[in-house]
């Protein structure tokens, strides 16, 4: 039985740490219990795949991008929408970057999206707050230790003009840009020769739900690759206020036939 884990943004800045730019309630004991699950079932686990949210500290989703009207700062988790900006509520730091924002606007609007959400600058990458965090570092090193071979770790989220929750795929793909294009590369590797393909990390409301909708939609369109798909409920968490969208993530992938386990739960299916 080949098990393979995929271990989203496992980094400080959504741990509720000192220090963290973006913290997210109850990850680091998210992270820790995930930890010692790898510690526990090291052997039982054929492939682990570890994705890192990683933005230059200017991006189109976080406030350093962004102006209000009066030419003050940007508020954290304020909302920008196409209309807002055509209506000067909201405007890039630079201006000559007005209308690509807005075609990206429009092209989220297309595909059923509102808007986006400014978030405090995180992530980082090379920053403390990129790393991953320690106790999981560390059960991943002794597990490329046992193995002999690398975890996989994947850099998402590095154009900066469009957000990029999903690690398979940005939220308004970029024709020119091939990092913002749907990763089929990256998606059969994970489920290639899988049992079981387990989800773990941070956010449930955002970047692991993004995550397993397109991965789920890779399976849909290669009946070739059928593994069983699990979300470790108790190895994420979602972004305070957001709680409604981690719910829907469970409702959806229970629906779709996927398996919402604790950790605990799973550790005895793959025993």
């Amino acid at each position: 039985m080949r098990t393979k884990l995929l271990i989203i943004d496992p980094q400080n800045d959504f741990c509720d740490i000192e220090g963290a730019a973006l913290p997210v309630a109850g990850a680091r004991d998210d992270l820790r219990r995930l930890a010692r699950f790898i510690d526990a079932q090291a052997a039982r686990l054929s492939d682990i795949t570890v994705t890192l949210d990683s933005h230059a500290s200017v991006a189109v989703e976080r406030t350093s991008f962004w102006l209000t009207r009066e030419g003050e700062v940007m508020a954290p988790f304020t909302f920008i929408t196409a209309a807002s900006v055509a209506a000067g509520e909201h405007r890039p730091r630079d201006a000559r970057l007005t209308g690509q924002v807005m075609a990206m606007l429009n092209q989220l609007a297309a595909a059923g999206k509102a808007g986006m959400v400014v978030w405090p600058v995180h992530c980082v990458t090379a920053t403390w707050g990129h790393n991953i965090q320690s106790d999981l570092a560390d059960s991943l090193a002794a597990w490329e230790m046992a193995h002999q071979r690398a975890v996989a770790k994947v850099l998402k989220g590095e154009y900066p003009l469009t957000e990029h929750f999903g690690v398979f795929e940005a939220d308004a793909p970029v024709a020119s840009v091939p990092g913002t294009q749907f990763n089929r590369a990256l998606a059969a590797s994970v489920a290639s020769g899988a049992d079981f393909v387990a989800f773990a990390g941070q956010a449930s409301s955002h970047c692991v739900a993004a995550s397993y909708d397109q991965f789920m939609r890779f399976l849909a369109s290669a009946p070739a690759f059928a593994p069983q798909v699990v979300l470790l409920r108790d190895c994420m968490s979602p972004v305070p206020g957001f709680e409604t969208l981690a719910d829907g993530l469970f409702e959806r992938a229970r629906a779709a036939g996927s398996l919402v386990l604790g950790v605990d739960e799973f550790a005895e299916r793959i025993r």
